[in-house]
């Protein structure tokens, strides 16, 4: 099979896929949804769903699934953001954020169960206790060493590079909650992954807010590692670099070499490349699930390329345009 990036022509950010059995399945944030606008195309009370699923069985062809996550009337005007799902003994854990429209300081990270990677994901509440503060992009791993379940996820820091950074907690045997108090995982480090100067937040003005956000930790050759998206995601300094561990609990460090040294832009029609996932072809092969905005910025869409990992640490040649082998 072959793949021409994007993967799919639609709105379709952070995109995380899933594979299970034979199939893959991907989730994304919507546009509208996204931005507190309520769902597009509802017909009546009570349809209303967020984050849209793709299916395919090579990673290469994609068709839309449904949606899937129902949304009462009460919250159809809210945000949600950066779906992702884990599977364990059978049943499907759907982790996002959500928040009242126009108020993105409240995003706080919650949980939603099915029996099926299609849904419905059924509501259980907050995953993080709600006096954290801002939370987002929840990133669910299990240690293959071991068994055990970390959540990693985004929240901001108000000492040293202020702003947005990634932490890491236990989750309880269900899956369902945090079972002791997050750790730190990573910080900024330098000013690419400055969000914006002069930044009015919180009530008052901070001189550089940083941002280091969308973690996917994948462990290969007997360590950890931490894909993350640093800077905008609005700007074309969007791009991803890793850290890396020799536990899912640190002590982590950033990879030696500075900038988005795992995506960047190259120009051309993919802008601003991130908030990546990690996907295995049914060949073995490894890849990066991720978006990028098209030249004329009217949509960030799902991309796919090849992970590559080097003696200099991992590497994706992307974003690609051109057509490139998904072997079955």
């Amino acid at each position: 099979m072959h793949r021409t990036n994007p993967v799919w022509p639609g709105y379709f950010a952070d995109p995380f896929v899933l594979r299970w059995r034979e199939d893959y399945y991907a989730y994304g944030t919507g546009e509208s949804l996204e931005r507190g606008e309520g769902l597009r195309g509802r017909t009546s009370p009570g349809e209303a769903r967020a984050f849209r699923i793709l299916r395919s069985r090579d990673l290469a062809h994609w068709e839309p699934a449904g949606a899937a996550l129902p949304v009462p009337p009460a919250r159809e005007r809210d945000a949600f953001w950066a779906p992702e799902v884990a599977e364990h003994e059978g049943r499907f854990y759907l982790y996002y954020s959500s928040a009242p429209a126009g108020h993105d300081e409240l995003h706080r990270l919650r949980v939603a169960v099915a029996d099926h990677p299609l849904g419905p994901f059924r509501e259980q509440g907050l995953v993080l206790p709600e006096d954290l503060g801002f939370c987002i992009d929840a990133n669910p791993f299990r240690d293959p060493k071991d068994g055990a379940w970390y959540l990693f996820f985004a929240r901001d820091y108000f000492e040293d590079r202020v702003g947005t950074g990634l932490a890491v907690v236990r989750l309880t045997p269900d899956l369902l909650r945090a079972a002791d108090a997050p750790r730190p995982v990573l910080r900024a480090n330098a000013d690419w992954q400055i969000y914006e100067r002069n930044r009015a937040l919180y009530g008052r003005n901070w001189d550089a807010w940083h941002t280091v956000e969308g973690p996917c930790v994948v462990a290969h050759g007997g360590r950890y590692y931490c894909f993350y998206s640093g800077g905008n995601w609005q700007t074309r300094d969007y791009g991803v670099g890793y850290a890396s561990a020799p536990h899912p609990l640190g002590p982590w460090e950033h990879a030696p070499e500075p900038g988005p040294v795992v995506l960047r832009e190259r120009g051309g029609e993919a802008l601003g490349p991130g908030h990546n996932s990690h996907a295995v072809a049914p060949d073995g092969s490894e890849w990066l699930v991720y978006h990028a905005w098209d030249a004329q910025r009217r949509a960030r869409r799902m991309f796919l390329d090849p992970l590559e990992w080097t003696a200099a640490g991992p590497r994706c040649a992307g974003p690609t345009l051109h057509g490139q082998a998904v072997h079955a």
